[in-house]
């Protein structure tokens, strides 16, 4: 039988994980890598960090086993160590949204208002695809699409798709969708479009979402 110091550090134990979590900037990169895998060099740039101080937030991560690593070359890759810690952020994330009345604020400081901004719900989405009247793009970072997308989808990162407005075929209303629901990206996708006189929606959640509900999804072949 075990005694009351033994349960003390079993449950200092069960809250590693969340300690390991309880930083905004480690929570970002658990955020990026529920996309796919990533270098180092490209999580710093997406977190505006330097290097180094990325690498310490990802050694913190590895030791709570939260994120796993490999080397290519001179490079380190960093990935989430299993789908549960995917589901732990979502968890957290829905958590946090139910009960912080103040996140409310805070969400619409950083995403702005989205009352004007068409939306479609990943249930009509999939209704459209069978259908076949849509176009979806993927306005996620390259790396991101090629580790997961929503099948048939269009790889356009956003960053990308003014410049290539041409390859989004004509006549069908165009959906796009990026990393989740405090992502901006399909935004400004959904905006660009509007502008050029497209029908454009967003996708009201991301791809991780779509994935978690055991979706269909492809992954690119090199």
């Amino acid at each position: 039988m075990g005694d009351h110091q033994e349960k003390e550090a079993l449950f200092d134990g069960l809250v590693e994980a969340a300690r390991a979590l309880g930083n905004g900037r480690r929570a970002e990169l658990i955020d990026v890598l529920a996309q796919g895998e990533r270098s180092v060099d490209e999580l710093a740039a997406e977190i505006h960090q330097s290097m180094a101080n990325t690498s310490q937030h990802l050694q913190r991560l590895l030791r709570a086993g939260l994120v796993c690593s490999r080397r290519s070359g001179t490079r380190i890759y960093y990935s989430l160590a299993s789908p549960a810690v995917e589901r732990l952020w979502r968890a957290l994330r829905e958590t946090a949204e139910a009960h912080m009345g103040e996140l409310g604020e805070l969400v619409r400081a950083y995403v702005g208002d989205r009352a004007d901004l068409s939306m479609i719900t990943r249930d009509e989405l999939r209704r459209r695809l069978l259908q076949g009247d849509v176009v979806v793009l993927d306005v996620r970072p390259q790396p991101e699409y090629d580790a997961g997308h929503i099948p048939g989808a269009l790889s356009l990162p956003v960053s990308d798709l003014k410049s290539r407005l041409s390859e989004v075929p004509q006549g069908s209303e165009i959906v796009a969708y990026c990393r989740g629901p405090y992502c901006l990206y399909a935004d400004d996708a959904v905006q660009l479009l509007t502008d050029e006189g497209r029908r454009a929606a967003r996708l009201e959640e991301g791809f991780p979402e779509w994935k978690a509900e055991g979706l269909p999804i492809e992954q690119s072949t090199t």
